[in-house]
C-alpha cells in the first residue's frame, strides 16, 4: 500500500502538480482502488482531512507568520543588522559573523528559513561583497546560516512536528535553543578562520556612541524573541498564546512606535500571510490522511522489522531517521517531509526508548540541513530568485557549511543532552 501511495505521489509530481495535490489525492486513490487492508468509506478520509486542521495549536502558525511578515515589511531586520555589525563588524570575518548572528536573531522572529534568506540576505550580501568576500561564499553563508530559523523559536518546522507527534510545542521550542546556538557558533568560528585564510580586510570599528545608538534602535526588536522564549519558558503563556502576543508586539512596533508601516498596508500583509497559511494548512490536512493510513496499515511496524531488525539500538534508529529525513528534505519542502515521514518513524523511535522531543530536534535539524543542500533544497532556489543568480553559482560555496551541519548532526545523535538540557 505504501509503495502504491508513494508511486502515485511521484507520478503526480512528475506532471508538475503542486505538492498539496499528490499528498491528498494519493491516499484517496489508494482507498478507492482497494489497496488497503480495511474497507474504508471516503467520508472517513474527509473526516481525517478536517481532523488534521482542527487542532488549537495550529493557530500559532498563521499568527507567527503574520508577525514575521509585519516585521519583515518594517525596519526590524536592518536594525538588528546594524546592532550586530556595530559590535563585531570590525573583527576579522566580522561581517560574516554578523550575517550568522543576524540570521539567528531574525530566525527567532520569523521561524522560516526562506523568510530569513530574504530579510537578511538582501542587505548583508551587499555588505559582504564590499568587505571582500566572493559572491558564492556570501550566498552560501546566507543560505546555511538561515537554517537556524528552523531550530529556534518560533520554528515552523518544530510546530509541524509538534502537531504530528502530539508533543508540547513549547518544550520543542525550548529544546531547539541550544542546537541553534551551536550552529551559530560553528558558523561564526568558520567565518573567522575563513577570513584569516583569505585575508579578508578589516573594516572600520564603530564608536561607542554609534554602538549605543544601534542598541537603542534595536532594543525593541530584541524584545520579540525574549518575549516569546521567556514567556513560554516561564509559563506565562502557551506557544499559541505567544503567537498572538507576537502579532500585537509586531503591530505596536512597526505601526505605532516606528511608523514604518501604515495601517493601509496591513490588509495586503495579511493577504500574503493568508496565502502562505492556506498552503500550510492544506499540507497539514493531507499529512493527517497520509498518517492515518500509514498507522492503520501498521507500516511503521513492518518497516521496523524489515529495515531495523528485531532489536535495533537507539543510535541505529536515529541514524536511519537522520538519513531518511536528510535525503527527503534535499528534494521536497521540509514541511511535507515532516508531515509524511514523522508518522512512520515516530513509533519506531519511541519503541526503542528515544525521547520524542529529542527526536523532534533531530528531525527538524535534518529539515534545516536538507533545505540548504543540493539538488533541490528550497533555500537554494529562494536565494537564486532573490539574488538573481544561476543555480550553480548559488551552490558553489555550500560544501563547507554542509559538512559543519553534518558534524553537528552527529553530535545530536550521540548526545541527547544537547536537546534536553533546558527542559
Amino acid at each position: 500500500m505504501l509503495t502504491v501511495m508513494l508511486g502515485i505521489m511521484v507520478v503526480l509530481l512528475l506532471f508538475n502538480f503542486p505538492m498539496m495535490i499528490p499528498l491528498i489525492l494519493a491516499p484517496f486513490l489508494v482507498v478507492l482502488l482497494g489497496y488497503t487492508t480495511f474497507n474504508l468509506d471516503s467520508s472517513i478520509m474527509v473526516g481525517q482531512l478536517i481532523t488534521g486542521i482542527e487542532s488549537y495549536s495550529l493557530l500559532c502558525v498563521p499568527l507567527f507568520i503574520f508577525a514575521a511578515d509585519i516585521m519583515t515589511s518594517g525596519r526590524t531586520s536592518n536594525r538588528l543588522l546594524d546592532l550586530v555589525g556595530s559590535f563585531i563588524g570590525h573583527i576579522r570575518g566580522g561581517y560574516a559573523v554578523t550575517t550568522a548572528a543576524a540570521c539567528t536573531l531574525f530566525g527567532s522572529i520569523s521561524g522560516s528559513t526562506q523568510a530569513t534568506v530574504v530579510a537578511v540576505g538582501r542587505p548583508m550580501r551587499e555588505r559582504l561583497l564590499k568587505a571582500g568576500y566572493k559572491d558564492s561564499s556570501a550566498m552560501a553563508l546566507i543560505i546555511n546560516a538561515s537554517d537556524v530559523a528552523l531550530l529556534v523559536p518560533p520554528s515552523i518546522g518544530l510546530i509541524m512536528y509538534g502537531l504530528v507527534s502530539g508533543e508540547s510545542i513549547g518544550d520543542l521550542f525550548i529544546a531547539g535553543i541550544i542546537p541553534g546556538v551551536i550552529v551559530f557558533l560553528a558558523f561564526a568560528t568558520y567565518s573567522v578562520i575563513y577570513a584569516k585564510i583569505k585575508n579578508i580586510p578589516l573594516t572600520d570599528k564603530a564608536t561607542w556612541k554609534q554602538r549605543g545608538q544601534a542598541l537603542k534602535n534595536a532594543i525593541l526588536p530584541l524584545g520579540f524573541p525574549i518575549l516569546v522564549i521567556g514567556g513560554i519558558y516561564m509559563g506565562w503563556f502557551t506557544a499559541t498564546e505567544a503567537a498572538g502576543v507576537s502579532v500585537l508586539y509586531a503591530l505596536a512596533l512597526e505601526v505605532i512606535i516606528y511608523r514604518s508601516i501604515h495601517l493601509k498596508q496591513i490588509p495586503s500583509i495579511a493577504l500574503s500571510t493568508g496565502l502562505v497559511t492556506s498552503a500550510v494548512f492544506i499540507l497539514v490536512a493531507g499529512g493527517q490522511v497520509f498518517a492515518y493510513l500509514v498507522n492503520l496499515e501498521r507500516i511503521p511496524q513492518m518497516l521496523s522489522e524489515a529495515i531495523l531488525g528485531s532489536d535495533p539500538s537507539q543510535i541505529y534508529v536515529l541514524l536511519i531517521v537522520t538519513l531518511f529525513f536528510f535525503i527527503g528534505c534535499m528534494f521536497v519542502d521540509p514541511i511535507v517531509v515532516i508531515l509524511v515521514l514523522t508518522p512512520i518513524f515516530l513509533p519506531i523511535a519511541e519503541g526503542v526508548g528515544v525521547d520524542p522531543i529529542h527526536l523532534g530536534i533531530i528531525i527538524t535539524f535534518q529539515a534545516a540541513l536538507g533545505s540548504a543542500t543540493p539538488p533541490f533544497g528550497v533555500d537554494i532556489f529562494t536565494a537564486s530568485a532573490v539574488f538573481n543568480k544561476p543555480y550553480m553559482e548559488v551552490i558553489k560555496g555550500t560544501p563547507p557549511f554542509i559538512i559543519i551541519m553534518v558534524l553537528i548532526s552527529i553530535l545530536l545523535i550521540f548526545f541527547e543532552e544537547i536537546s534536553l538540557l533546558l527542559l
